[in-house]
């Protein structure tokens, strides 16, 4: 699906992408995270909104053939709402675990046990729950943020339904999620309220959804689908289900968006670049470079002050 190679469980783990350069420097204010396998290992960055003052925030070593494992040493990461903390996951052990960090990159710990894969982590508004998505198939499940009264958020029948990349709403109201029948091409985004009441589809594509993220108005979910044929794009639907429009479709997939805190813009992966559009799909900007295998764009939650002058 694109120049990411990554499987939600199970890991097909493998060699890393022998990637070289290293964009900007300095001290990021920052605007955004990704993750990026600039290093031949996929860690965290932070940079400004245009792009520049890149700076690691994770620091994975280069993998040998024994420890094939490490290049996923930081995977999809997910600020919380008060842009104090980083939830990511992370192979670096062997297993995929849930890992929490400090906004700079310090004191990264697991608080998911390596006993099966647990990926994909999103936090609650408040900041006291993460959800995500655990063990082969896939199945929702919300902890608290120390890692602590991890239980079952869904029904879906295990060995049927496959359950990942789930989204808190901004207004903690719904958890988005994608959902697929073993065996089956189709992924259809699904809504459930936190507690597990209302468990219900969002769109009939008939198609491959993926990565929804709401708008901060909680109004809108943006996701990438194949759903015109071919490559994916970026689409964004209403919580309702309805008024599905397309954000950007080239032929290059896109995957990965994330709306920006003011609601102006959505950052996602085209071709291992990092690229901003406007909900409408206008004023399109590439800030990263696609030799550098860019995705998983998350923009910090505390908007940054307006500056006179330079980045």
């Amino acid at each position: 699906m694109s120049r990411r190679i990554v499987s939600l469980v199970g890991l097909g783990l493998g060699a890393a992408l022998a990637i070289a350069g290293c964009g900007g420097g300095g001290k990021p204010r920052p605007d955004l995270i990704f993750v990026s396998s600039r290093s031949d290992v996929y860690d965290i960055y932070a940079m400004n909104a245009d792009g520049k003052r890149q700076t690691r925030l994770t620091h994975g070593d280069r993998p040998n053939a024994t420890s094939g494992s490490a290049v996923f040493y930081a995977m999809d990461p997910n600020w919380s709402h008060d842009g104090k903390l980083i939830a990511f996951w992370s192979a670096r052990n062997g297993q995929a675990q849930v890992f929490v960090m400090d906004a700079n990159g310090r004191d990264a710990h697991a608080i998911t046990k390596a006993t099966r894969a647990s990926v994909h982590p999103s936090w609650s508004p408040d900041g006291k729950r993460l959800v995500f998505a655990a063990g082969d198939p896939s199945q929702l499940e919300v902890m608290n943020a120390d890692g602590s009264g991890a239980h079952r958020l869904t029904n879906a029948p295990l060995q049927v339904v496959s359950e990942s990349n789930p989204a808190w709403s901004p207004d903690g109201r719904w958890i988005a999620y994608i959902r697929a029948e073993q065996g089956r091409p189709i992924k259809e985004i699904w809504l459930v309220h936190p507690d597990g009441s209302g468990n219900h589809q969002l769109t009939n594509l008939q198609a491959s959804a993926d990565s929804p993220a709401w708008s901060p108005d909680s109004s809108q979910i943006a996701f990438s689908s194949n759903a015109r044929g071919g490559h994916f794009g970026i689409f964004r639907v209403g919580k309702g289900g309805v008024g599905i429009r397309v954000v950007s479709l080239t032929t290059i997939d896109e995957i990965d968006p994330a709306w920006s805190p003011d609601g102006k813009r959505i950052a996602y992966s085209r071709d291992g670049a990092i690229v901003t559009v406007d909900p409408d799909g206008q004023f399109e900007q590439v800030i990263t470079d696609s030799k550098n295998n860019d995705s998983s764009p998350d923009w910090n939650p505390i908007q940054a002050p307006k500056s006179k002058g330079g980045s």
